[in-house]
């Protein structure tokens, strides 16, 4: 495992985005039991993008202007959705005491659908990782599992962190409404940013 792949994966995992995004927001609103959850969800929605490129789909997904836009225009929608929810003061995503904690089916399911929805992530596994597989290696296969499953560990490392840091200073943030409706706010305009960043996006 060479040192530029990890530095390289470390810096595409930390680089703010989705998954970072709706890590830090579960674990502001429910704690670190969700923050967790989410990691460990953004994480599994990556296996997806993984059994593409291993038969081939991601191939298609990046050639295929049609299939592609389909897939990307689906997760812009669903980014809005999630900017939808996060402004809503007693919305899933709620910032804040928490009377009713979302069931963790729920925060799984939400981030498997944000990291799917994201064809990037497709495209990564066919463009970025046989970079460094070399052209004489033995078993590409097994060395494109260990490689992805680097990456893989990586994100729910990174994202879990950014989660427990998000959750250790919610109860500073608790008591103060105003804080809590700007960090309402700054989420769903950051969902938005992020779905128009996808939408303008070409492959």
């Amino acid at each position: 495992m060479s040192l530029e792949f990890l530095l390289v994966t470390l810096l595409v995992v930390a680089s703010p985005g989705t998954g970072a995004l709706y890590t830090l927001a579960a674990g502001l609103g429910q704690g670190p039991r969700a923050s967790v959850l989410a990691a460990f969800a953004c994480t599994l929605g990556i296996v997806p993008h993984l059994a593409a490129a291993l038969c081939g789909l991601a191939a298609l997904l990046h050639a295929s202007a049609l299939a592609y836009e389909s897939v990307k225009y689906a997760g812009v929608a669903y980014l809005l959705f999630m900017a939808w929810q996060t402004l809503k003061a007693d919305g899933p995503l709620k910032v804040g005491a928490v009377s009713r904690r979302r069931a963790p089916l729920r925060v799984i399911g939400d981030g498997i659908l944000l990291n799917l929805l994201n064809p990037k992530l497709s495209v990564f596994f066919v463009a970025f990782l046989p970079q460094f597989i070399a052209v004489n290696e033995a078993h590409p296969l097994q060395r494109m599992l260990e490689l992805s499953g680097v990456f893989m560990a990586m994100t729910f490392v990174v994202f879990a962190l950014y989660g427990l840091f998000a959750a250790a200073v919610r109860d500073r943030l608790i008591g103060r409404p105003a804080a809590m409706a700007w960090l309402r706010r700054s989420f769903a305009v950051a969902f938005v940013a992020l779905g128009a960043k996808l939408a303008l996006t070409e492959r």
